[in-house]
């Protein structure tokens, strides 16, 4: 008796996305929420565009978005196609060098509607990234994901595709970092001065170099595996800082702290003159 065949379903990436990874800035993060906060009234998401490029180790640089004008019905999704082409026109003029690698969408995962959306943008360019932030805080802080198409194929036939998740990292400076975890949060008192973001990171910086402390106490005391590429991390940080005795490094601090206060001095001054000035021009169409 012959062997029956079995035709098996498969899984087939369109692209290696075992090793793809998505890296967003804070910019992009923002523009999605300014977004969703200015929406229309009647929509439920927004929608728009990532740019960037791709790095030589395949991880996907997000640094722009732009948002697309939508709607939606039951089973359709309709796109301003020439609005979503002529603004990134205009980001081109601005920097070339960033380009479509991908899309967005606010909400917690993938709707039904993001698999249309999904085609198109795979038409722009090939394997697009699919980027969703959850602007409703429904597990209680901001989720961010990104995916990636996959192909479900019985034998050569391509049946349908289905959204597989990579890896996001947020990479941000501590000055981005400040402003994104007030942000991320969904209660915020009020934005912090300047001042208390610097102590914020301040402290931040002092909790890692305990960590520091921590660690190379334990390589000495025996109680931690040794790292040579911790070790040699550790050696080039200490490396580069400059050699300033306590009063340089005193005069410097308030050398850039009298700067900055006179910067916001300055500032104050100038929006009472305009205060000012707008008050005496209402006065003068009244009279």
């Amino acid at each position: 008796m012959a062997a029956s065949e079995h035709t098996v379903l498969q899984l087939s990436p369109t692209s290696s996305s075992s090793t793809l990874s998505a890296k967003v800035h804070p910019l992009v993060i923002f523009n999605i929420c300014d977004c969703y906060v200015r929406r229309p009234d009647q929509a439920e998401r927004v929608i728009g565009t990532l740019l960037g490029s791709v790095l030589s180790d395949g991880t996907v640089d997000i640094r722009n978005s732009y948002a697309v004008p939508h709607n939606e019905f039951s089973d359709q999704v309709a796109l301003d196609i020439d609005y979503h082409h002529n603004m990134l026109l205009s980001h081109q003029k601005v920097n070339p060098k960033e380009v479509i690698v991908g899309w967005y969408s606010t909400g917690l995962g993938v709707t039904g509607g993001s698999a249309l959306i999904h085609e198109f943008y795979s038409r722009e360019v090939p394997n697009p990234i699919h980027l969703t932030v959850d602007t409703g805080f429904r597990n209680g802080g901001g989720t961010i994901k990104a995916y990636v198409s996959v192909n479900l194929s019985l034998g050569d036939r391509q049946l349908a595709a289905q959204f597989q998740e990579i890896p996001v990292d947020l990479r941000m400076v501590e000055a981005e970092r400040v402003g994104f975890d007030i942000l991320k949060t969904p209660m915020v008192d009020k934005i912090p001065s300047d001042l208390e973001g610097m102590e914020a990171s301040m402290q931040r910086l002092l909790a890692l170099i305990d960590d520091v402390y921590k660690y190379v106490d334990d390589v000495v005391e025996g109680r931690a595996a040794a790292d040579s590429s911790v070790g040699r991390f550790i050696s080039e940080t200490v490396a580069s800082l400059p050699k300033l005795s306590p009063s340089a490094f005193d005069k410097l601090v308030n050398d850039s702290l009298q700067d900055h206060l006179l910067l916001l001095y300055l500032s104050s001054i100038t929006r009472t003159q305009l205060s000012l000035a707008e008050k005496l021009n209402t006065a003068a169409q009244i009279l």
